[in-house]
């Protein structure tokens, strides 16, 4: 399995939509709502201007996508880290959160939010990723967590 990384641009709104949708239908059902579920290409179009995003690219193939946005020198919000159902569990993810680590050079932090009860993610980032939880608190109607990672 060889993995490709390539940034986004705004030809590929219609392909992230496709990743995100397939990505995120679990937790919309599960929710009822997911902010990154259901977009329009408008939406996801000036999400790519306002967040630099990466495809992961699986022996030719997009699998998924890593988004951050620096919201203070060094400091990173990863907006989005998702891998399509099929390709979930082959360590696509811990590597794009290495990606990165690399790409953003100058990072001192890494925050994200995922849901408190979907303990995948949660082991995920704790465990694979070295995620700490900062605090909890309810997006919605879904209680999340905040994680942290410093360097």
């Amino acid at each position: 399995m060889r993995i490709e990384y390539r940034k986004a641009d705004i030809a590929d709104a219609e392909l992230l939509i496709d990743i995100y949708n397939s990505s995120f239908y679990s937790d919309f059902i599960r929710y009822g709502e997911c902010p990154a579920y259901g977009k329009s290409k408008e939406e996801m179009e000036q999400s790519i201007i306002e967040y630099s995003k990466f495809l992961f690219i699986c022996d030719g193939k997009p699998v998924g996508c890593i988004s951050c946005q620096e919201t203070n020198p060094g400091v990173y919000y990863v907006g989005c880290l998702c891998v399509i159902p099929e390709y979930q569990g082959k360590g696509i993810g811990t590597a794009a959160m290495k990606f990165a680590k690399e790409q953003y050079s100058n990072w001192s932090k890494f925050t994200l939010v995922t849901p408190v009860d979907k303990s995948e993610n949660v082991k995920f980032y704790t465990e694979r990723c070295g995620f700490t939880i900062e605090s909890e608190h309810m997006d919605g109607n879904v209680k999340v967590f905040n994680f942290v990672l410093e360097r």
